[in-house]
C-alpha cells in the first residue's frame, strides 16, 4: 500500500484533518492501533505517513520526528514564534519579553520579536526604546519594528513563507489586528487573542494550523501565561543566548552568574556590554525556578521533555 506524506493540521474529538504534502488535499484520518493511546498519539503539527482508505479518508501509520514537543498546547514542530509587544499602551515590558524569549530557546523555537504602536512613541522614546531594540539584535535576535500598518506586511509574509508559525506576546498589543492584515480573510476580532500568548479572552477550542501564504499559523487556546516548567537553572543560562556564548570565560563550568567569583558574565553586565535588565530578569527567573512546583501545574505551556537549547 503506497505511503503518503502529511503534516497534521487539525484535531477535534480524535478526528485527525492531514494536509499531503505532494497533492495539497486534505483528508480527514484517524491514528492506527496503539497510536490510538494518547501518550503516542499524533498532535497537531507532526508530520506522518500515512495510507488511503477511501477518496478523502486514510489511516496514520507513523509520526515523523518531532524537533519540538509541547503538553500545553498539544502542539509539535513550531518553527517560530512572532513575540509581539506594545512599546506604549501597555508600555514595553521586558521581563515578560525575556520570559517568553529563554523559553522559546529552550523548546526549539525561533523567536521573531515584533516591536508594535511605534507610531505611539515621541522622539525621545523612540531613540531610547530603539538602544533597547538594538541590543537584542546585537545578541542575534531578528526584530521587526511596525505601528501594525501595510508598510511591514511584506517583511512579514517573508518570514511566513514554508515555516510552522504562532504569534504571541500580550494581549492588546495588536496581535489579531497584524493578522488580519496579513490576512483579510481571517477576520480574526480584535479584541479577541485568537493566534496568541496574552491574558485576553480566546473563543477556540481546538488546535488548529491555518495556512497563510504559504506557511502555516498555529491557531490554540493554549497559548496563555509561561513558565519555566522542565527547567533547571543551568538552562536558564544556556538560554540567555548571550550569557550562554560568554560562559566559557568564567572561571567556573556550570558558572550560574550569580555570586561565583571571576564570572565573566556579570563582569560584562557591570561594563554595561549586557543589558542591565537582561541580567535582573535573569535573577528573577532563577528565584522563580525555586517556587513551589503546584503554581506550575496548571500553566498552558509546557515541554513534555527537558531539553536544552541547541547550540
Amino acid at each position: 500500500m503506497e505511503i503518503n506524506k502529511g503534516l497534521v493540521i487539525r484535531l477535534i474529538a480524535g478526528e485527525y484533518k492531514v494536509y499531503d504534502l505532494n497533492t495539497k488535499q486534505i483528508i480527514n484520518a484517524k491514528p492506527r492501533g496503539v497510536m490510538r493511546i494518547k501518550s503516542s498519539a499524533p498532535k497537531v503539527g507532526d508530520y506522518v505517513d500515512y495510507t488511503l482508505i477511501g477518496e478523502d479518508s486514510g489511516i496514520i501509520e507513523k509520526i515523523n520526528e518531532r524537533h519540538n514537543d509541547l503538553i500545553r498546547p498539544y502542539i509539535s514542530n513550531i518553527d517560530q514564534a512572532f513575540v509581539i509587544f506594545s512599546v506604549k499602551e501597555p508600555d514595553l515590558n521586558l521581563n515578560l519579553l525575556d520570559k517568553f524569549l529563554v523559553t522559546l530557546e529552550f523548546n526549539n523555537i525561533t523567536p521573531i520579536i515584533v516591536f508594535n504602536k511605534w507610531d505611539l512613541l515621541n522622539e525621545k522614546e523612540a531613540i531610547e526604546t530603539k538602544k533597547i531594540i538594538s541590543y537584542y539584535e546585537s545578541i542575534g535576535y531578528k526584530t521587526i519594528i511596525t505601528s501594525c500598518n501595510e508598510l511591514v506586511l511584506n517583511d512579514l509574509k517573508e518570514y511566513l513563507k514554508d515555516k510552522v508559525s504562532v504569534f504571541t506576546g500580550q494581549s492588546g498589543v495588536g496581535k489579531s489586528s497584524l493578522l488580519n492584515l496579513i490576512d483579510p480573510s481571517l477576520s480574526i476580532e480584535t479584541n479577541e487573542i485568537s493566534v496568541a500568548l496574552g491574558r485576553g479572552k480566546h473563543t477556540t477550542r481546538h488546535v488548529e494550523l491555518l495556512q497563510v501564504e504559504s506557511g502555516w499559523v498555529a491557531d490554540t487556546p493554549g497559548f496563555g501565561t509561561i513558565d519555566f516548567e522542565g527547567m533547571e537553572k543551568i538552562d536558564l543560562t544556556q538560554n540567555f543566548v548571550e550569557f550562554f556564548k560568554n560562559s566559557s570565560n568564567c572561571k567556573y563550568n556550570g558558572c550560574l552568574h550569580i555570586n561565583e567569583p571571576s564570572c565573566y558574565v556579570k563582569e560584562l553586565v557591570n561594563k554595561n556590554e549586557i543589558l542591565k535588565s537582561r541580567y535582573d530578569n535573569y535573577l528573577t527567573f532563577i528565584n522563580d525556578l525555586g517556587k513551589d512546583k503546584k503554581e506550575y501545574d496548571s500553566s498552558p505551556i509546557n515541554s513534555n521533555s527537558k531539553r536544552r537549547r541547541k547550540k
